[in-house]
């Protein structure tokens, strides 16, 4: 069954099924490169983005993984301000989460994150949430913590996998 990837909703911001069409605006939110420290790579120009959000939008090609893309919306000025993600394959969501720099320190990772869980908490087919986290990343520490997360003494590819289990 395919995770729905509907409008989704926090106390400021609305998450906003991935489009295409975000790509120009999400270059500027992600442009700066201290942002890709710990989640790796260097800002993407415009026509990559788009590029890359064609290839989300269209899905996996695997039909056993679906992949759920957001952008997040900030609901006073419908700026757009970060992203979130879920992988899902079988019983297991990983997720993941980014906020532009000039949006850092104000919440909004941790609403997003917890409005993601939320909904994922309510697909009957996921039994587990997992996300992947830098062991230097302090605030995308916080920000699992925040959704219900916990650590794990697994690694991989450095970093340490943060759980949720539902049920």
């Amino acid at each position: 069954m395919a995770i729905t990837t509907d409008t989704l909703h926090s106390p400021r911001l609305d998450l906003l099924p991935l489009r295409v069409e975000h790509a120009p605006e999400m270059a500027a939110v992600l442009a700066d490169p201290a942002l890709h420290t710990f989640i790796g790579g260097t800002p993407a120009s415009p026509e990559a983005l788009r590029l890359r959000y064609e290839r989300l939008v269209a899905g996996s090609p695997d039909p056993s993984v679906s992949w759920c893309n957001w952008v997040l919306a900030l609901r006073e000025d419908s700026r757009l301000v970060g992203t979130v993600q879920a992988t899902v394959t079988g019983p297991t969501a990983e997720i993941a989460w980014v906020v532009g720099t000039p949006w850092q320190g104000r919440g909004y990772a941790v609403e997003a994150a917890r409005a993601l869980v939320a909904h994922l908490r309510n697909q009957p087919t996921l039994h587990t949430v997992v996300a992947h986290v830098h062991p230097d990343h302090h605030a995308s520490e916080a920000v699992a913590h925040a959704a219900g997360l916990t650590p794990t003494d697994e690694r991989h590819d450095g970093e340490r996998r943060w759980q949720l289990p539902f049920g």
